[in-house]
């Protein structure tokens, strides 16, 4: 087993990698500001973004929950893996040998590291083997859909052949235990051994968000399969269906570009409109669209205004009804404006492309109808809308999901939508919808509360929000701030001259002493080990520092304030010093050598000062 990797590896590998593109699989960023980047944190849920990533500084900063780090804590918290396989998979992504302590350099041979690669080289096998004769049925059955050998090369879509143990033979070949295969999901237990979990089916592998093979979705193709019509990987550590959304790693640039989305029911949907030209189309694996699911939507949307669409498809049947009101339920808690598409006849977007061409399936998104319109429907359709009392339980059916548009300028609009479709007064249904409203907001009040921050783990906390507003904590603050973000690009003696200060606030203090002790401030990453090095409970603040807005509308600038920002504190450590030496010189005879010394001192702060003034 290799020994630890070496420092200047782990070092080098953090230097190379953009923490952005790392974090940018994952959460939508947007630019806020000199040098930084902005989304909603993968870390709680919050409905305006305050997780802003500094890829200068390789650092990450939520000023909502308090989550920071590097990139190595990153993919630790999010993918739940060690420091080693953190430092070894990033490798990997630039190509980087690393070297470790007892001289080699050694696989992966454990943890989740050994599960990605057990489903990595099963995607690889599945695909081989649609191209053996076995597999005429399954390529009978992608041709059958309108999907050709470019298509099925493009997803990936494999073949899982006949037979209780080919796959599992092949990957014990490549050195994968059964232990591991069966971790994977791969292989089942049986009284005999294991056995492949996958036989005679069509396989669609299934990724993360990053492009990673997690598990797989397979369909049955013989009459003689008892299995069900579809079989998906069971759940693993690192294969969660509820989180697991089909296509997202192909879809994911697009949706964050275009902030929509597409929620069809299946692989082959997916499929056809990504080839129709709706590439932001998604799917979910085996379980009902949920909030987890919306969750990691938001993140990769983007999804902090109205102005995003998320779009569902759903069958016209009584099964496609039901789940469009269960989405519904969900999908309020996007920002994003939510829809319907129906297809004509019912037909879901594979049948459709197969029927009746691309062009259609890109046609179902202009007929598609917002999702509240759709609810409203269904609420109102078992009503008898012709006699009183049958609109009445209309209205007191519908009443409620008006009720609950967060858009203030949207409910008033939907009342009068409401009134016209129920024949009745837009005053009447407007108190409806108003009583409606206040007997739902006590359950909101009370499902809010667990998201709120402990009082004692909040008081604990020092941010930026609780130092006070004053011209001398301001500049301190100002001035770690730029120091943290552009250290690197300052003169180190200026630099250093202002560090030798104590601070006035204990806070910003304890920052000051942390910079201060920090080692070759040019080196790469220096700021995001300086914050770890900061006292309690003042951690948290220097991680605000180093990941603020600094204001200034570019590099240079930047710089240039920063500079100014640490002369003056020189100078008001000079002024202080020449305060006190104003009021020792009245204390001691003019002619005394004590006085001589004072007087000179005084000049030599008046010339220093005056250098920094000209910016010297």
């Amino acid at each position: 087993m290799a020994g630890r990797i070496r420092q200047a590896d782990v070092d080098e590998v953090k230097a190379r990698t953009n923490i952005a593109d790392i974090i940018g699989e994952r959460v939508a960023l947007k630019s806020a500001g000199v040098g930084s980047l902005k989304g909603l944190c993968p870390f709680h849920d919050e409905r305006s973004p305050s997780f802003n990533v500094r890829p200068q500084a390789g650092f990450y900063h939520c000023f909502g929950c308090g989550e920071s780090g590097d990139v190595y804590s990153f993919l630790r918290a999010m993918d739940h893996v060690t420091f080693t396989e953190a430092v070894e998979r990033l490798a990997g992504r630039l190509g980087f040998t690393l070297h470790y302590e007892d001289g080699g350099a050694a696989p992966e041979t454990a943890g989740r590291s050994r599960l990605y690669a057990a489903n990595a080289a099963a995607a690889e096998y599945f695909r081989a083997q649609l191209a053996t004769p076995e597999a005429e049925a399954a390529r009978s059955f992608l041709g059958q859909r309108g999907f050709d050998a470019g298509a099925a090369a493009h997803f990936g879509v494999g073949y899982a052949p006949k037979g209780w143990s080919n796959m599992h033979g092949a990957m014990r070949k490549l050195g994968f235990s059964d232990e591991e295969l069966s971790a994977a999901g791969l292989v089942s237990q049986g009284q005999r051994g294991v056995y492949d979990r996958f036989r005679g089916r069509v396989v669609w592998p299934i990724r993360d968000v990053t492009g990673q093979v997690i598990g797989f979705g397979a369909r049955r193709l013989y009459d003689d399969d008892n299995g069900p019509k579809y079989l998906n990987t069971p759940e693993t550590t690192i294969y969660k269906k509820a989180q697991v959304l089909y296509g997202l790693d192909l879809a994911k640039r697009d949706i964050s570009r275009e902030h929509r989305v597409v929620v069809v029911e299946g692989y082959t949907d997916v499929m056809a409109c990504h080839l129709a030209g709706i590439t932001t189309a998604i799917a979910t694996c085996g379980t009902a669209f949920g909030s987890d699911h919306i969750t990691v939507l938001r993140r990769v949307m983007g999804d902090d205004s109205t102005a995003g669409e998320v779009v569902f498809t759903f069958d016209p049947d009584a099964a496609g009804q039901k789940a469009a009101l269960r989405a519904f339920a969900d999908a309020k808690r996007f920002n994003a404006q939510t829809y319907v598409a129906t297809g004509p006849e019912g037909l879901d977007p594979c049948d459709l492309r197969l029927t009746r061409g691309d062009g259609a399936v890109r046609a179902l998104m202009d007929a598609k109808v917002p999702m509240v319109e759709f609810v409203l429907d269904q609420r109102v359709s078992g009503f008898d809308l012709a006699s009183v009392e049958g609109r009445v339980g209309a209205l007191r059916s519908a009443a409620p999901v008006v009720a609950e548009l967060r858009d203030p300028l949207l409910q008033p609009e939907y009342v009068r939508v409401l009134a016209r479709r129920l024949g009745m007064d837009t005053e009447a249904v407007r108190r409806e919808v108003g009583r409606a409203g206040r007997g739902g907001r006590a359950d909101a009040g009370a499902s809010a509360e667990p998201s709120r921050a402990p009082a004692d783990e909040t008081a604990m906390r020092v941010s930026l929000a609780s130092l006070p507003r004053s011209p001398e904590v301001g500049l301190e603050r100002d001035a770690l701030m730029g120091v943290l973000q552009f250290g690197h690009r300052m003169d180190t003696t200026l630099v250093a001259r202002a560090l030798d200060l104590p601070f006035r606030h204990p806070a910003l203090d304890a920052v000051r002493v942390a910079i201060q002790g920090a080692r070759d401030r040019q080196r790469p990453g220096w700021a995001v080990d300086a914050v770890a090095t900061v006292r309690e409970p003042y951690r948290s603040l220097a991680a605000e520092l180093l990941a603020g807005d600094f204001p200034a509308l570019h590099d240079d600038e930047a710089v240039a304030s920063a500079h100014d920002l640490v002369r003056r504190l020189i100078m008001r450590g000079l002024d202080g010093e020449k305060s006190e030496l104003l009021g020792a010189i009245q204390r001691v005879p003019a002619a005394s050598e004590e006085g001589r010394r004072i007087r000179l001192r005084l000049r030599e702060l008046d010339a220093e000062r005056q250098a920094l003034a000209d910016g010297a």
